[in-house]
């Protein structure tokens, strides 16, 4: 049943872009090997293990994710591997970990590049020998698991900076996928915006047939998608919920834009020094954004479309990036 139920998530969209990356992805499900997933927040990483994973002969397996981002650094280790009764304070009974469950299956690793370096270690040890220990034990266990890794992060950058092993890196990547951001899909904004529409029409009792006016399918032909297939969903499903009818005539991209902020004076007005540093943050972070866009994500190319070296780059990355 659960097999049933991911493969029919089927994604949607005809760009060639797109059509190169499924089938890029189909060719590489039926091969046994590690996959890395690389592509922006949004972008749809998560599906696309989905459909690896369903399209492989491992489809009748279990498929486990990991949201490594949403788990502490220091409980990452006794979510993969488990661990034995007493091996911490609190640890009142064996647990099996990650790996364990997905035997015979798929482990999907999302975010895999905040993995701390010494789980890394055991992930290497995995991928090289099929082997590894619980925590708190020192029983050696085998397993036959297929690692597939996603990421929106710059992961030879990390091996550089000493965040991520060579070596592991090395194993991983028998194929590296991009997924395509959605800005580069073209029609295919159109196709998904109208699934969208249609899903949040039935859930508002709606007549399924959503139209869109000519000033909305330029804005969303025209925007950059920075947040990508998640944000299209978000804007149109509001913009559903909040239109009198089927017919779409306005879109509001940020939800934060707040309608009772003071208007700025127009013309040679003077200037608030007290919102100075205000606007200096908000001048960076958009900038920071469209260096990003415009090099698909990369920062050292970010970095030199903005004049900046690698590191201040970085530091502006980190600064910011739960804004970016």
């Amino acid at each position: 049943m659960a097999a049933q139920e991911g493969y029919t998530q089927q994604p949607l969209g005809e760009s060639e872009v797109f059509l190169d990356f499924q089938a890029k992805l189909s060719r590489v499900a039926a091969v046994n090997r590690p996959v890395l997933l690389v592509g922006e927040r949004g972008s749809g990483k998560e599906i696309a293990a989905r459909r690896l994973h369903f399209l492989s002969p491992r489809w009748d397996k279990s498929l486990i994710t990991v949201n490594c981002a949403a788990l502490p650094p220091s409980l990452i280790e006794t979510e993969l591997f488990g661990y034995e009764q007493g091996a911490f304070t609190g640890a009142q009974k064996t647990r099996k970990g990650r790996f364990e469950e997905a035997e015979g299956g798929t482990l999907f690793l999302d975010e895999i590049g905040l993995i701390p370096l010494e789980v890394q270690e055991k992930i290497l040890r995995v991928v090289e020998y099929g082997t590894y220990e619980r925590v708190g034990s020192s029983v050696t266990h085998e397993v036959n698991v297929r690692i597939v890794g996603a990421t929106n992060a710059d992961l030879p950058s990390l091996v550089e900076e000493g965040k991520f092993k060579q070596d592991l890196l090395d194993r991983l990547s028998f194929e590296v996928l991009f997924l395509p951001p959605l800005r580069e899909r073209g029609e295919d904004i159109l196709t998904l915006a109208y699934f969208f529409a249609s899903k949040m029409a039935i859930e508002c009792n709606r007549s399924v047939l959503v139209s869109f006016s000519d000033s909305v399918v330029d804005q969303l032909l025209s925007y950059s998608w920075p947040g990508n297939v998640r944000e299209l969903k978000n804007v149109i499903e509001r913009a559903v919920y909040r239109s009198e009818d089927s017919h779409i005539e306005a879109l509001q991209f940020d939800p934060f834009a707040n309608p009772f902020e003071p208007k700025k004076p127009s013309g040679e007005q003077s200037i608030t020094l007290g919102a100075f540093e205000e606007e200096r943050i908000e001048f960076e972070i958009r900038y920071l954004k469209e260096a990003l866009v415009q090099a698909g994500g990369n920062q050292k190319e970010a970095a030199k479309l903005l004049g900046l070296t690698y590191d201040q780059l970085r530091g502006l990355y980190r600064k910011y990036q739960d804004r970016v």
